[in-house]
C-alpha cells in the first residue's frame, strides 16, 4: 500500500517508520527544509513541499497514494490537506490529526476526512478507561463521526457472568468484536461465557450508547 504523509514532525516520521516496517510504501512530504532527514527514515521517498499547494501534490504523485495521512501540527494544514486529498485526488482513505481538541467538530466528511485522530482526546480516553470499571468509555470515532469504539471494564459482580455472548441483547447498530481477558484477545462466539474483569469493545453509533449501558445491567 502507497502512503504519503504530510508532516515529517516527531509524529509523522513515528507513523512513518511503524509503515515501512509492515511493508507499506512510504511517502513523507515536509515543506520545512531543516526537517528533511533521509538518514531518519531511509526507506521512505522524501520530497520537500507544501502539502497544502495543489501543484506540489500533482508533482508528488499524490493520486497514486490509496492513503493520506495529513500529520502536522497545525489544524488548519490538516485539513486543507485532506480536503485536496479527497476532492482533487480521490484518495481512498485520508486521516487527519487534530491538534486542539475543540476544533474535532472540523474534522469531518465535508473537509475530507475519513478518521479524525486526536492526541488529547485519546490520552484522555486513555486515562478514563483505566479508572474506570462497569463505565462506557468512548476511545475512538470512526466513520466521521458515524460510530465509536467504546470500551468497558466488567465489574466482578457483573450479572452477565456466566451467561453466554449470545445472551447479551445489543441494539442494531452496535456490535461486540472483542473480550480482552488477562493477556487474552477473544474474538467471542455465541457460547463463550462472560466472566468479571472482562473488558469488551464495542463499535456502535452515538445514539444506542445508552441502550449498551443498558444490556449489560441485565
Amino acid at each position: 500500500m502507497r502512503v504519503a504523509i504530510a508532516g515529517a514532525g516527531k509524529v509523522g516520521r513515528s507513523i512513518a517508520r511503524e509503515l515501512v516496517e509492515n511493508d507499506h510504501e512510504v511517502m513523507l512530504i515536509e515543506r520545512d527544509l531543516s526537517h528533511i532527514d533521509g538518514s531518519a527514515v531511509p526507506a521512505a521517498e522524501w520530497v520537500h513541499a507544501d502539502a497544502c499547494e495543489l501543484a506540489s501534490l500533482e508533482e508528488a504523485g499524490l493520486q497514486d497514494c490509496e492513503v493520506v495521512i495529513a500529520t502536522t501540527g497545525d489544524d488548519k494544514a490538516n485539513l486543507v490537506v485532506s480536503l485536496l486529498a479527497k476532492t482533487e485526488f480521490a484518495v481512498r482513505r485520508v486521516v487527519a490529526r487534530v491538534n486542539e481538541p475543540r476544533n474535532e467538530w472540523l474534522f469531518t466528511e465535508a473537509w475530507g476526512v475519513d478518521v479524525a485522530v486526536s492526541t488529547p482526546r485519546m490520552l484522555a480516553a486513555m486515562v478514563e478507561e483505566a479508572v474506570s470499571v462497569g463505565d462506557l468509555v468512548r476511545l475512538m470515532t470512526l466513520r466521521q463521526g458515524q460510530a465509536n469504539l467504546v470500551e468497558v471494564t466488567l465489574p466482578l459482580d457483573t450479572p452477565l457472568a456466566g451467561k453466554p455472548v449470545s445472551s447479551l441483547q445489543l441494539p442494531r447498530d452496535a456490535a461486540l468484536v472483542t473480550v480482552l481477558r488477562g493477556g487474552r484477545v477473544i474474538v467471542p462466539l455465541p457460547d463463550d461465557s462472560f466472566e468479571g474483569g472482562d473488558e469488551l469493545l464495542f463499535v456502535a453509533s452515538v445514539e444506542v450508547e445508552d441502550q449498551i449501558r443498558t444490556a449489560l445491567k441485565r
